[in-house]
This record gives C-alpha cells, sequence and structure tokens, in this order.
C-alpha cells in the first residue's frame, strides 16, 4: 500500500467480506484489534442490521436481517498498519474503494444508518412482499377465501388494506398480513 497521510483522521469505510460472514468477520477484527494493540487507530466495527418479520412455515419469525449483506462498516485512522490488519482479516476481500486506496464513507450517511439501527432496536419491521395493486386472496378470517386487491401497505404495522368486491362495490378490509396471500 502506498504511504498515506495520517493527518486525515478518522472516518467510517466500508469493507468487503464474503456473503454470510459480516458477523464472523466483525468478530474476528474486534479480537485481532485487541490482541495487537490498535484500539487508538481502530474504533468502532458494525455490521448494519435492521429486526424483522418474516413469514415461514406459516408462522412469524422475527430475524436481524443484514442492511447490506457483504459489507462491514469500520471507525478507523487508516495507516499502513491499520489498513493490513483490516485488509488480511479471515474473509474480508478489500476495502470499498479504488485499488488500494480506500474511500471513506459521508459521515450524513453513516449518521443516518447509525440512527436508522438504533431506532429499529427495539421495534420489528414488518417484511411484507405486497404492494397496492396486487391481486390476494384472503386466507383467514371472516372473509375468508375472498379475492381481492390490495388497496395500502402499512409495514410498521404489519397491515394491509384489501379492496373487496361486497355488495356491488368495492369495500376496504384492514387485515394483518398473515391473512392474505398473493394470486
Amino acid at each position: 500500500m502506498a504511504k498515506q497521510d495520517t493527518s486525515v483522521g478518522r472516518a467510517w469505510y466500508a469493507i468487503h467480506t464474503y456473503a454470510g460472514y459480516e458477523n464472523a468477520v466483525a468478530r474476528n477484527l474486534r479480537q485481532r484489534i485487541e490482541s495487537l494493540g490498535l484500539l487508538d487507530k481502530i474504533f468502532n466495527v458494525v455490521v448494519p442490521t435492521e429486526r424483522t418479520i418474516k413469514i415461514k412455515g406459516g408462522r412469524r419469525v422475527e430475524e436481524e436481517e443484514k442492511v447490506y449483506p457483504g459489507y462491514v462498516l469500520v471507525d478507523m485512522i487508516v495507516d499502513d498498519q491499520s489498513w493490513y490488519v483490516v485488509r488480511n482479516t479471515p474473509r474480508v476481500t478489500g476495502f470499498v474503494g479504488s485499488g488500494v486506496n480506500p474511500v471513506p464513507l459521508q459521515q450524513k450517511e453513516v449518521d443516518e444508518l447509525l440512527g436508522r439501527m438504533q431506532a429499529t432496536q427495539g421495534s420489528v419491521k414488518h417484511a411484507i412482499d405486497l404492494s397496492v395493486g396486487d391481486a390476494v386472496v384472503i386466507v383467514d378470517g371472516p372473509f375468508k377465501e375472498l379475492d381481492g386487491k390490495v388497496g395500502e401497505v402499512d409495514e410498521s404495522r404489519g397491515k394491509v388494506k384489501v379492496l373487496v368486491a361486497m355488495f356491488g362495490r368495492e369495500t376496504p378490509v384492514e387485515l394483518d398480513f398473515l391473512q392474505v396471500k398473493r394470486i
């Protein structure tokens, strides 16, 4: 690596990892930072995640979902030693940037992402695979087996409004997203 100006200072960088190994890379990198005494150059390692609810086997399952699969964020001062430690961590393919020069992330982007992670820490985002206009069939509840069209999707509450043809006109019915299935 070419000599870097260490006066550039502290910034957030994205590192590319093998898909599915983000948590292992973060854990391994934290251990390497401690054992090599680089706590004064590498400050934080984050795998951006958010909590979601998905349907598996007809049941709700709460999961931690990676916001950027294959990437880990590192808050560090880049110099030859810190670059080498991060770059040679197992399952790291490299820094995001051109060639061997990592490009720092904009602070605004990092602040938004970290704020989003903290905001969703207690709450859960529903993974609803429906959009307005989709044809659906109601699979549970008093309107079971009626066909309809999605009129509204509220991911934060896990609800959908379905327009069902009743009494010669379309009537909106609010349902849990588990109660409908795309046709």
